[in-house]
C-alpha cells in the first residue's frame, strides 16, 4: 500500500455518496487520495491545502480529470469563500482529513517528525510561526500551557523549564536537538511505547498551524455551506480532534444532553443542522490496520444537512 494511502476511504465515499453532477469539497487534498475517489464517480471536485508542495498531486490530478477538479490554497477556515468563488450552486459533500499527512512527516526538511533531523519549522504553510519561534521566544507558562493543552502531556512543566534552560545556551534549530532535550528532561525512555518527544511535537505542530481553531472554523463553513442532503465527512487520528467533531455533530444534531433533574432544561429554539449517518464513529478494519498504521487510530464521524439554518457561533 502507497505510504500516502487515503485512510478509511471506503468508509468516506460511502458517507458522501459522490455522483456524476455532484460539487464535494476535499477540504485536505494531500496527495489527492479521496479526491480521486470522488471525481471517479463522476463528481467534481474544489479540493483545499495551505501545504504548497501538494501542487504536483494537484497537476497530476487535473490533468487526469479536466474540467473537474480544482485546487485552492487555503486552511479549512476559507472554505465557504473558496466554495463561493468557483462559481458552482450547490455544494453535495465535503470530506475533512485532519492532522498531519505521512508525506509531511516522511520530510526531514518540513520539520513534523522527531525521528528525522531537520529544521524545526512544523508549518503547513509556508506562512506565519514556526516551532521553532515559539520554542525560542515564548515564557514559561504559555509553553507550557500548550505542551498540556494539545499535547495532553502531564510533564509539561518540566519540558518546559528544560527549554528554557538550554535555550539561554543556544537556540533551537534542530528538530533532533529539540527531542533530544525533552527526553533528557523526562528521564530518557526507559521502554516508553512511545518516543518522550511525541506529544510535545504534536503540542507545537497544533499551536504552530492553529489546527484546533481551524478544525472548528472549517465545520462551521461546511455547515454554513452545504446544501440540504448535502454530506459532511471527517476523520480524525487523536482525541484532541474527534472531541470536537463529536461535540460539534451531537450538538447540531439535536442529541444534546437535556439536563437533569437537579438542572432546569434549557430548550434551543435552534433545528437541527445535522443528521447523523450512523452512531458514533467508524474505525478502521483490521486488513486496513495491518496494511498501513496510520489507519490505527483514524475515526470517522458523517452526518447530512438538513434544510434548517446553520447556527451561528457562541459568541
Amino acid at each position: 500500500m502507497s505510504p500516502h494511502a487515503p485512510v478509511l476511504l471506503a468508509e468516506v465515499i460511502e458517507a458522501l455518496k459522490p455522483a456524476p453532477g455532484d460539487v464535494m469539497i476535499d477540504a485536505t487534498f494531500g496527495a489527492g487520495g479521496y479526491t480521486r475517489a470522488i471525481l471517479d464517480a463522476g463528481a467534481r471536485v474544489i479540493a483545499l491545502d495551505r501545504d504548497p508542495t501538494v501542487q504536483p498531486h494537484a497537476d497530476a490530478v487535473a490533468n487526469d480529470f479536466p474540467g473537474r477538479f480544482q485546487l485552492v490554497r487555503t486552511p479549512f477556515s476559507g472554505l465557504a469563500e473558496a466554495f463561493a468563488e468557483s462559481g458552482a450552486d450547490r455544494l453535495d459533500g465535503a470530506v475533512f482529513d485532519i492532522g498531519v499527512s505521512s508525506m509531511q512527516l516522511d520530510r526531514a526538511e518540513r520539520g513534523f517528525s522527531f525521528m528525522r533531523d531537520g529544521p524545526l519549522d512544523m508549518r503547513m504553510s509556508d506562512q506565519g510561526e514556526t516551532a521553532a519561534d515559539i520554542v525560542n521566544t515564548w515564557d514559561h507558562g504559555p509553553l507550557a500551557h500548550i505542551l498540556k493543552l494539545y499535547g495532553e502531556e502531564r510533564q509539561s512543566g518540566r519540558i518546559a523549564t528544560a527549554i528554557l534552560r538550554r535555550r539561554v545556551e543556544r537556540p533551537f534549530t534542530r528538530t533532533l536537538d529539540l527531542a533530544e532535550t525533552v527526553e533528557k528532561a523526562l528521564g530518557g525512555r526507559r521502554g516508553a511505547p512511545i518516543h518522550p518527544a511525541t506529544r510535545t511535537f504534536q503540542a507545537l505542530r497544533i499551536a504552530v498551524n492553529d489546527e484546533l481553531g481551524e478544525l472548528e472554523r472549517g465545520l462551521a463553513a461546511a455547515e454554513a455551506t452545504l446544501a440540504p442532503g448535502g454530506r459532511l465527512a471527517v476523520v480524525t487520528f487523536h482525541s484532541l480532534e474527534d472531541r470536537i467533531v463529536k461535540a460539534f455533530l451531537t450538538e447540531r444534531s439535536g442529541n444534546a444532553p437535556a439536563g437533569s433533574r437537579h438542572a432546569p432544561i434549557a430548550i434551543d429554539p435552534r433545528k437541527p443542522s445535522f443528521t447523523l449517518q450512523f452512531k458514533g464513529a467508524r474505525e478502521a478494519t483490521e486488513q486496513e490496520r495491518a496494511a498501513n498504521p496510520r489507519a490505527r487510530s483514524a475515526k470517522l464521524r458523517a452526518a447530512v444537512r438538513t434544510d434548517a439554518p446553520a447556527w451561528k457561533a457562541a459568541a
